[in-house]
C-alpha cells in the first residue's frame, strides 16, 4: 500500500513539474512577444504570432502530457487526495517565477505558500 501512495504521489509531482516547465515556456513565448493588445485587429495578430513560436508548442505539448499523468492519477487515487497534493504547483511556479522569470514575491506571499506546503504535508499524511 505505501509503494502505491509513493507512486501516486510522485506522479502527481511529475504532472506539477511538467505544468511548471509549460507554464515558463508559455511565459517567456509571451514575453518574448511584448505586444501591447488594444484592438481587436492586434488580438489576431497577436495569436497568429503565438503559433509560430516553438516555445508555445512545446508548452502545449507538456500540458498534455501532465494532463496524460493527471487522468492515469485520477484513475487511481481519491480525488480530493490527488487534487490537494496537486496544489504543490502553486509551489513549483513561485519557486520557478522567482529563480528562472526573476520575478519578485512579496512575503505575504510566500507566508501563503507555506500555508499551501503545511496544507499539503497534512494531506499527505492523513
Amino acid at each position: 500500500m505505501r509503494k502505491s501512495i509513493f507512486f501516486i504521489i510522485s506522479l502527481i509531482f511529475l504532472t506539477d513539474i511538467c505544468d511548471t516547465i509549460s507554464q515558463l515556456f508559455l511565459k517567456s513565448a509571451i514575453n518574448h512577444l511584448g505586444l501591447r493588445i488594444n484592438s481587436v485587429s492586434k488580438v489576431f495578430r497577436f495569436i497568429v504570432q503565438l503559433i509560430r513560436i516553438p516555445r508555445v508548442w512545446i508548452g502545449f505539448l507538456l500540458s498534455i502530457f501532465s494532463l496524460g499523468f493527471w487522468l492515469f492519477v485520477l484513475s487511481k487515487a481519491d480525488l480530493n487526495f490527488a487534487f490537494s497534493l496537486d496544489s504543490m504547483r502553486y509551489v513549483l511556479i513561485a519557486l520557478a517565477s522567482t529563480f528562472i522569470l526573476k520575478e519578485k514575491i512579496g512575503i505575504v506571499r510566500w507566508l501563503g505558500i507555506a500555508c499551501v506546503v503545511f496544507g499539503i504535508m497534512l494531506v499527505a499524511a492523513g
